[in-house]
């Protein structure tokens, strides 16, 4: 097994794709001749051209809108946004299109398109540019949200959404493109909703997804010294969500805290929340509680801004509290 960073994952996933299906090209800004803004297409454009490689002008709605329309002609885009704070220019073409174009021609036109980039927060980059987006994209029929933690994660769901006949969102973060992580050497692919139980547990259930699970993993290793024994949940897919994996979890430890970068209002953990509380409500022993930002946008100062976003120190708080 090799040890690789995240951006060379994605690379991995992407040229083995473009390999298999000659209908498989890249666009976006960077992606060719500066090799990708973070690295994550290196080496692509002298493998596969500059047809297949396509650089674009600052438009996310003009090439994200030749993306949908291309695959009406039996092409299969991967779409890359600098950062999806950039999609919003660029959202119509997803939410108004890529996500309705098999319903509304009855079937006629599926939209095999994956967008992808960074999500949430990546140090001082400021309000406009620190949000996530994993909740709004979920809240449409028709897409498929993929966030992973880790680089073998992120090439098997990759190849997964490039394969798949439906939109996908895959996110990713500016500060996990350098993380490493085992990934095999062969071809494997993981499937889209399906989460992963990294750690197994007896008190408490945490849940979390992307680059923030880190910290889930740090505090339930710091909880097992103090004998609280937590089942770790990486979520990898928001939707289609795998509900029923944290459901037979909590079943089984009878508390749920779940950690998301996100503002508190109308996330994932709120329909997680929902979820739970309706349909196993009385496996509870305590109320669920869910770690988000601070509701404000994202400071730049790097005092207010390490206040702003949760961490460990949070989720080692929350456990406690409903272990109660």
């Amino acid at each position: 097994m090799r040890t690789i960073q995240f951006r060379e994952a994605i690379c991995e996933a992407m040229s083995e794709e473009m390999r298999r299906d000659e209908n498989i090209y890249l666009m976006g800004e960077e992606v060719a001749e500066y090799n990708g803004a973070y690295k994550a297409s290196k080496g692509m454009l002298d493998e596969f051209g500059e047809k297949r490689v396509i650089d674009t002008p600052i438009s996310e709605l003009g090439f994200a809108g030749i993306g949908v329309g291309s695959t009406m002609t039996g092409n299969r885009p991967i779409i890359e946004f600098m950062t999806f704070n950039f999609a919003l220019v660029g959202i119509d073409q997803i939410i108004n299109n890529a996500a309705k174009i098999r319903q509304m021609s009855g079937g006629q036109f599926p939209c095999p398109i994956v967008f992808r980039g960074p999500t949430a927060s990546a140090g001082q980059l400021a309000a406009t540019h620190s949000q996530a987006f994993e909740s709004w994209y979920a809240n449409c029929p028709g897409l498929k949200v993929i966030v992973p933690s880790n680089p073998y994660d992120a090439k098997g769901l990759l190849k997964a959404a490039i394969r798949d006949d439906d939109p996908v969102i895959f996110m990713e973060s500016e500060q996990m493109y350098g993380d490493k992580g085992e990934v095999p050497d062969g071809e494997y692919v993981l499937p889209i909703g399906v989460a992963d139980i990294t750690r197994t547990g007896t008190d408490v259930t945490l849940v979390s997804f992307g680059k923030i699970f880190k910290e889930a993993t740090a505090a339930a290793e710091m909880l097992e010294k103090e004998n609280i024994s937590v089942e770790l949940i990486d979520l990898r897919t928001i939707r289609p969500l795998d509900i029923n994996t944290v459901l037979e979890s909590v079943k089984k430890t009878n508390r749920l805290v779940i950690l998301e970068e996100s503002w508190p209002f109308g996330n994932i953990s709120t329909e997680i929340t929902y979820q739970v509380q309706s349909q196993i409500f009385d496996y509870l022993d305590a109320p669920i509680i869910k770690i988000n930002t601070a509701d404000t946008p994202a400071p730049y100062s790097p005092v207010l801004l390490a206040e702003w976003l949760p961490n460990r120190d949070d989720v080692i708080r929350a456990v406690k509290k409903v272990m109660l």
